[in-house]
């Protein structure tokens, strides 16, 4: 059996550097060949890695390439992972998975009738702090989650992305964007969702453009930016969701959960690392439990300094669980359970009713300390 499977890349863009440099930390993946519509995109990317440049065709016909990572936007991200499994590969898609059940339910047909594995980003709720919760709610600490808060609120992109106009088009904005670190993160957390309710709106109809090389350029906006909705879970919790880009400055947390014994105050699920605090009643537990997780160790320099970043930690972990024959964790079924409640919210602020799920996952497994070392190549 392989100790490892080829991995190629579907779009050279921002975010494919970060798989490329993170990659080697990991056992069951070597990264082969990227690819991109731009083809200077792709060399480029294959110079500053050390890969092979192909054409989109060409990784989808590469005989050393057994799953493709689709980091295309999110508007051809069905087609694209359609083409990857019927190529014969093996698909992990960066979020969000898709943008509607029903391309989601046909991705799920063709990888069973070819026997092929699907996987989505994100994986952050792998990362050391949030699994140091899911510890925490699994063995009791704080009773059972019964509701919570959760707030991922700025201003938008344009301040800083050189291209920010399909952030703010149909199947993007604040939901479909960042919602799926959260959403994710607590289903994993406390399970599936049963309904969804929120109120949408979008105040301004234009941005301007302040980073370069666009700066002054208005750009229009046909997407909520402001969502406030509600959660309601199988297990009963009740989970309110403030997602913006029309907030300047606020003072929430990333995200409380409240159980019948005590609360939770998890850090912000777009990040594997960060201090978890919790109490018993309303005293916080001064010494929480050890919990030396290599996915919570600061591994990378960001402006407001050293935080830890892990991803393709959930491409690794799908890689090792087809070699292993095991499920993996950023499953198909998760991804699309939250895509469900993404595009939910959504329909429930366009007709301003309660909208029920017609999709269910299983909680991921948790990946306690030594699972998560046993991903690595090497301790850190």
């Amino acid at each position: 059996m392989a100790k490892a499977l080829g991995i190629g890349v579907i779009g050279c863009g921002n975010i494919s550097a970060t798989y490329f440099k993170f990659a080697p930390l990991f056992r069951g993946i070597e990264m082969r060949a990227c690819a991109d519509l731009n083809m200077a995109a792709a060399k480029a990317r294959a110079k500053e890695f050390s890969l092979r440049a192909e054409t989109v065709e060409g990784l989808l016909s590469a005989r050393d390439i057994d799953i493709v990572v689709n980091l295309t936007i999110p508007a051809v991200h069905h087609e694209v992972s359609r083409q990857i499994l019927d190529a014969g590969k093996h698909v992990y898609s960066e979020k969000p998975f898709v943008l509607s059940v029903k391309d989601g339910v046909d991705l799920k047909k063709r990888a069973e009738r070819k026997g092929l594995r699907v996987g989505s980003a994100p994986d952050t709720f792998l990362g050391g702090s949030h699994q140091l919760v899911r510890h925490l709610i699994d063995t009791g600490k704080v009773g059972a989650i019964t509701s919570g808060t959760c707030h991922v609120m700025s201003h938008g992109m344009e301040s800083w992305h050189p291209n920010p106009d399909f952030f703010f088009q149909p199947g993007a904005g604040p939901v479909l964007d960042l919602g799926p670190y959260y959403i994710a993160d607590l289903i994993q957390l406390i399970g599936p969702v049963r309904q969804v309710a929120a109120v949408t709106s979008i105040p301004a109809k234009e941005r301007t453009i302040t980073s370069k090389p666009r700066a002054g350029e208005k750009i229009p906006v046909n997407t909520p930016t402001t969502v406030h909705g509600i959660l309601h879970f199988e297990n009963g919790a009740v989970i309110s969701l403030d997602s913006s880009w029309d907030v300047w400055s606020h003072g929430h947390a990333p995200m409380e959960l409240y159980g019948e014994t005590g609360s939770i105050f998890v850090p912000d699920p777009n990040f594997f690392g960060g201090e978890v605090v919790y109490t018993k009643g309303e005293k916080p537990v001064k010494t929480p439990p050890k919990w030396p997780h290599p996915f919570g160790i600061a591994n990378e320099r960001h402006p407001h300094g050293m935080m830890a970043n892990y991803r393709t930690a959930g491409l690794a972990d799908m890689a090792l669980a087809i070699l292993e024959s095991r499920p993996h964790r950023c499953s198909l079924e998760l991804a699309l359970h939250t895509v469900e409640v993404m595009t939910g919210l959504l329909k429930s602020g366009e007709t301003g009713k309660f909208v029920a799920m017609q999709t269910s996952c299983e909680r991921p497994a948790a990946l306690g300390v030594r699972q998560a070392a046993a991903l690595l190549r090497r301790a850190l």
